[in-house]
């Protein structure tokens, strides 16, 4: 039997960053495929999330974001540059939003040409483990997606030559994120039911045993 599970992923999300080595250590000691879904953060989905959010949101989440980094033991630093450009001191977001754009599409090419997770693996890592300053100049960003397997060129010139048709596959995923009953990421969907948070995992694997999901034969030996 086959199992797949909807990944529903923002590159801009710390949590979804925190998932990666786990997402990637189900797939590779499970049978079982990773459907990976790219959606905006919220930030460019609803700019004016953050203008009622309380003083408390922003200080709670980085305190959260590194805890669980401190204790799963995994390099962890916001990017620098944010892929979302927003007045921290106002919480407004800029109209423009190049960064967060370019690497939502980049990564939709990706699952496109069957290279999502890996695309994952090495562009959150680039954007998240603190490990490099300034992940947009080049060369970083190329030889990165070139590590997951791709031709980073080739990629960036087709989201360039038709940014309308990977909008429609974001868009399309984002509607059926909200179908699948949570807005959030990283979202895990399996069999209909939503998992939201990188603290289900757990929950989500052991659903997913309950219906028969085995480990690979290679792993068993």
């Amino acid at each position: 039997m086959s199992f797949t599970f909807d990944l529903y992923w923002s590159m801009r999300s710390p949590y979804c960053y925190l998932s990666l080595d786990r997402i990637m250590a189900l797939r590779a000691a499970y049978e079982l495929t990773v459907n990976v879904r790219i959606v905006y953060p919220v930030a460019v989905r609803n700019p004016d999330f953050f203008k009622p959010a309380p003083a408390h949101y922003r200080s709670y989440h980085l305190l959260d974001s590194q805890r669980v980094a401190d204790t799963q033991g995994i390099p962890y630093r916001r990017p620098q540059p944010d892929p979302i450009l927003q007045n921290m001191a106002t919480n407004e977001i800029a109209i423009d939003q190049p960064y967060i754009r370019r690497l939502t599409r980049l990564a939709t090419a990706a699952v496109e040409q069957g290279r999502g997770l890996e695309f994952l693996d090495q562009v959150m890592r680039l954007l998240w483990d603190g490990q490099t300053e300034n992940w947009d100049q080049e060369p970083h960003l190329a030889d990165a997606i070139r590590r997951a397997g791709l031709d980073g060129q080739a990629l960036d010139s087709d989201v360039t030559a038709r940014p309308g048709t990977f909008e429609g596959l974001i868009e399309a995923n984002q509607a059926a994120q909200i179908q699948a009953g949570h807005s959030g990421v990283p979202l895990m969907v399996f069999e209909n039911e939503p998992f939201f948070g990188q603290d289900r995992l757990d929950l989500l694997l052991w659903r997913m045993k309950s219906r028969g999901l085995k480990e690979r034969a290679d792993v068993r030996r």
